[in-house]
């Protein structure tokens, strides 16, 4: 809200200010901020509210950009059967241990690394023992169904890498 409050008064700005230096004259409301702006005191009253009214909302701007947000959770499908709109998010952390955890189940496999993004999941797997083709593959239909089970609303494209690692 604020930002379109913003967007708006920039607007109309814009559109005066292109107005004048097309040879028009200012509109009233600039004509009168502008000589109300030029004849108060600096100590006055409603200077200083504006001032402070200014600071504050560039403080809670600042605020609001250095926050994290919900970037960091995977917003869930709603069961059909749900009546009500059911509103529900994963960790991607965890959404990654149980990605991690399914890879390890898989043979041949000794050690993984899963990295949950909003429109990627990459993981990338250590082989020991089997042939790392095949290993590559069952690695692929296990996260594949794992993904399937976290009913994640978008799901995210599966990336997987394994290497051979010997001891």
């Amino acid at each position: 809200m604020v930002a379109a409050a913003i967007a708006v008064a920039a607007g109309a700005t814009l559109v005066d200010v292109v107005a004048v230096r097309a040879g028009r004259q200012a509109a009233e409301w600039r004509k009168h901020l502008v000589d109300e702006l030029a004849t108060r005191p600096v100590d006055d009253v409603w200077m200083l509210t504006g001032a402070a009214v200014a600071a504050a909302v560039g403080i809670w701007l600042i605020a609001l950009a250095l926050t994290p947000g919900l970037r960091h959770w995977l917003p869930l499908r709603s069961p059909a059967e749900c009546p009500a709109r059911l509103r529900a998010s994963l960790d991607r952390d965890g959404a990654a241990a149980l990605l991690r955890d399914a890879a390890m189940r898989v043979p041949g496999v000794s050690a993984a690394h899963v990295r949950v993004r909003r429109h990627r999941i990459k993981t990338r797997a250590d082989v020991r023992f089997r042939d790392p083709k095949h290993v590559k593959a069952d690695l692929a239909a296990v996260l594949h169904e794992e993904r399937e089970q976290l009913a994640l609303t978008h799901t995210p494209r599966l990336v997987v890498r394994v290497r051979r690692r010997n001891a």
